[in-house]
């Protein structure tokens, strides 16, 4: 699987885990809604580290919790 794709999935899951949508993640976490939507959508497979820990906030979890996952492992990039 590719990072990008594993990155997509475990943002799904916490927005479900969460009851949270697209909206209330760019309002927890300040990340831009067009920034969300591009890499979401599969605009584009580029996000920064500091997006993604912005929307790690949102989530109120670390970068840690976010990649202690197994979707992760022997991920590829992109």
């Amino acid at each position: 699987m590719q990072l990008s794709e594993a990155i997509r999935r475990r943002i799904k899951y916490y927005l479900r885990k969460n009851d949270m949508n697209m909206w209330t993640l760019f309002k927890m976490s300040g990340v831009p809604m067009s920034t969300l939507s591009t890499f979401m959508s599969g605009k584009t497979d580029l996000i920064k580290l500091d997006t993604l820990l912005h929307i790690c906030e949102g989530f109120g979890i670390t970068l840690y919790e976010f990649f202690s996952d197994e979707s992760f492992n022997g991920a590829e990039h992109d």
